[in-house]
C-alpha cells in the first residue's frame, strides 16, 4: 500500500467549517438612506432605524463586464461577509492580438483579514498580467509571475497588520484564466478551479485545474476514488495557499489550444461544491453562455445559492474565442455592486 502524504496543515481547515466571529465592515456610512424604505437612516451597525432593514454590504454582490469577460460573486447564505474576490482586465499583445485576462481569489476564513487577502490577491495578479502581455511576456511565464506578485502582495499584508492574534496570517486560494490568439492558459494556487465548457453539443468538457488538497493528494496517491476522496470531511483541507504562513509557493500553470468555441468558467469552491464535475458544471452552464457570459455567471451564481449557498460563490465567464472588438490595451473592470 503507498504510503500517505503528509496530512495538510491543520491551519487550512475547510474555511466553511469556522467560526467567523469577525466584526462587520463595508457597511453603509452611519446615517445614509436605507435602501429598502428609502426614509430611514442607517444606524452604526448597519440597520434602518426605521424598518429594521439590514443593509447590505459594499462587497456581498458583485458584478463586473468588459466585452470579453464577465463576472459575478455573492455572499451565499451561510456566510457572515464575501471573502472572494476577481479582477477582470483586456490587453493586447505586441502583435496586436485581443488578450483577455480572469483572476478569482477565494480568502482563508481561518485567516485574519481573508477578505483583504483575497482583494489584493485578484488585483496584483490581474495588474501583473495585464502589465506583462503588451511587453510581449509570454502567456504562461506572465501567469507563472503573476502568482508569485499574489504571494507577494497577500504576504505584506501580514507585515501591515492588524492581526488577529486567534488566527493565522491572512491568506487565500487563487486561479487565473489568460485568454488570447487561440490559446487558454490557466494558473493557480490551492483550490479554486478552472473548466472548459464546449458549444458543440457531445464535445466533452474540462476540468482544467488539480486542486491542492488533501482530497487531491489522497487521488493522487491511489489510497481512494475521487469520491471516495471527496465524501470525507477532510475532503477541502487546502495544502496550497497564498499567505505568510504558507509552505514553499509552487505555482501551478498549463497551456490549452481548445477546439471550436466554448467558454472558460474561472471560480471558487463556492460553485464548483455544487456542480464538481466537468459534466456537472456544463450542465449547469447556460446555453448561450458564450454569447451572454454576465447572465451565465448571474446563473451559475444563483445555482449555487439554490443549491444551498454555504459559502462565498464567485465565477468568471470568459466566451472563447474572445470577440475581436473591444478588447483595448489596459482595459480594465472592477466588482461593481
Amino acid at each position: 500500500m503507498p504510503e500517505a502524504p503528509p496530512g495538510p496543515d491543520p491551519r487550512a481547515a475547510d474555511p466553511r467549517v469556522t467560526l467567523d466571529d469577525s466584526p462587520p465592515e463595508g457597511l453603509p456610512p452611519h446615517g445614509s438612506r436605507c435602501v429598502a424604505c428609502g426614509t430611514g437612516a442607517v444606524d452604526g451597525d448597519g440597520y434602518c432605524d426605521h424598518c429594521g432593514h439590514k443593509q447590505p454590504r459594499e462587497r456581498d454582490h458583485m458584478e463586473s463586464a468588459l466585452a470579453s469577460v464577465a463576472a459575478a460573486s455573492d455572499r451565499g447564505l451561510r456566510h457572515h461577509r464575501n471573502e472572494d474576490f476577481f479582477a477582470l482586465h483586456e490587453a493586447v499583445t505586441p502583435s496586436g492580438a485581443p488578450a483577455t485576462i480572469a483572476v478569482v481569489c477565494d480568502g482563508v476564513s481561518s485567516a485574519t483579514r481573508p477578505d483583504d487577502a483575497s482583494a489584493a490577491a485578484a488585483r496584483a495578479a490581474g495588474a501583473a498580467v495585464c502589465g506583462s502581455l503588451p511587453q510581449g511576456t509570454p502567456a504562461q511565464q506572465a501567469m507563472h509571475d503573476a502568482l508569485i506578485a499574489a504571494s507577494d502582495a497577500v504576504t505584506a499584508l501580514a507585515a501591515e497588520g492588524p492581526n488577529e492574534p486567534s488566527k493565522n496570517a491572512p491568506a487565500c486560494t487563487i486561479v487565473g484564466a489568460i485568454t488570447s490568439e487561440g490559446i487558454l492558459t490557466v494558473g493557480w494556487i490551492g483550490d479554486s478551479r478552472a473548466y472548459w465548457v464546449p458549444d458543440e453539443q457531445g464535445a466533452p468538457p474540462a476540468r482544467l485545474t488539480e486542486d491542492d488538497s488533501w482530497a487531491a493528494q489522497m487521488v493522487a496517491a491511489g489510497l481512494m476514488t475521487e469520491d471516495e476522496a471527496y465524501a470525507d470531511a477532510r475532503a477541502h483541507a487546502i495544502t496550497g495557499w497564498l499567505g505568510a504562513d504558507a509552505y514553499e509557493i509552487e505555482p501551478h500553470t498549463a497551456s490549452y489550444k481548445p477546439e471550436g468555441t466554448g467558454v472558460v468558467i474561472v471560480c471558487t469552491d463556492g460553485l464548483w461544491n455544487y456542480a464538481e464535475s466537468a459534466e456537472q458544471m456544463a450542465a449547469a452552464m447556460p446555453a448561450d453562455g458564450r454569447h451572454r457570459p454576465l447572465q451565465a455567471a448571474q446563473r451559475l451564481v444563483g445555482f449555487a445559492l439554490d443549491g444551498g449557498g454555504h459559502d462565498n460563490a464567485t465565477v468568471a465567464v470568459i466566451p472563447f474565442p474572445a470577440p475581436g472588438e473591444g478588447a483595448g490595451a489596459g482595459a480594465e473592470a472592477g466588482p461593481a455592486v
